[in-house]
């Protein structure tokens, strides 16, 4: 069956919204968040900036843009590594973010490693979480190892955690790369593994008194 007029129009939307993502991720692969502008973005693509401002409101909601789709890479990866072992597996999410970091330093340190004063337009941070794939992984494979006695306490405040000592381990060795770390994934491991060994040992409180549904 022929597609109705507005069901050809959203499919084209999202296909030029696509087209413009994929094209800010090559920008700042190449020049890094200051060449991430409405401007070289239009150019890029061939479109009028007006054009782009029809999809984005400004730079920040391209930023945004740009870490759900990085997300969603992430999270493929992180599913091409199950494992029966509930650790192994919660171990493969900070392996898999690691090498997307360190494998991406500009884009890296321009989607993640840039303030982000507040949500998109129209969006709610359950909106935000809800399209957050690999954070979801992480969290059910914190589950997991809650569930096999490994872990014990609030699985979103462990997640939390577990992102919180991944994007710092990352964000330093970009940002210092002359420090004597050593091999960067092997240090990113050892910061893996001592953390969890410290989780192990403890049972961890959620981070706010207000329950939120994982």
């Amino acid at each position: 069956m022929p597609l109705s007029v507005q069901k050809r129009r959203e499919k084209q939307k999202a296909e030029l919204r696509s087209e413009l993502v994929a094209a800010a991720h090559k920008l700042v692969q190449e020049e890094g968040y200051e060449g991430l502008t409405i401007r070289k973005l239009a150019k890029r693509v061939g479109y009028a900036p007006m054009s782009v401002y029809s999809y984005f409101a400004d730079k920040q909601d391209i930023l945004f843009a740009l870490a759900e789709d990085a997300f969603e890479t992430l999270a493929r990866r992180i599913e091409e590594h199950p494992s029966d072992d509930p650790i192994e597996a919660l171990q493969a999410v900070m392996t898999e973010y690691a090498a997307f970091g360190l494998g991406n330093p500009n884009e890296y340190r321009t989607v993640f490693m840039t303030e982000k004063t507040k949500l998109p337009e129209g969006r709610s941070y359950e909106d935000m979480e809800e399209s957050n794939p690999a954070m979801k992984a992480l969290i059910s494979r914190v589950e997991a190892c809650v569930a096999a006695g490994k872990l014990h306490g609030d699985p979103r405040a462990i997640a939390t955690i577990l992102w919180a000592v991944g994007h710092g381990t990352i964000s330093l060795l970009i940002t210092f790369p002359f420090y004597p770390f050593g091999d960067p994934q092997a240090f990113v491991k050892r910061m893996c593994d001592f953390t969890l060994a410290t989780l192990s040992t403890q049972d961890v409180p959620p981070l706010t008194e207000t329950p939120v549904n994982c």
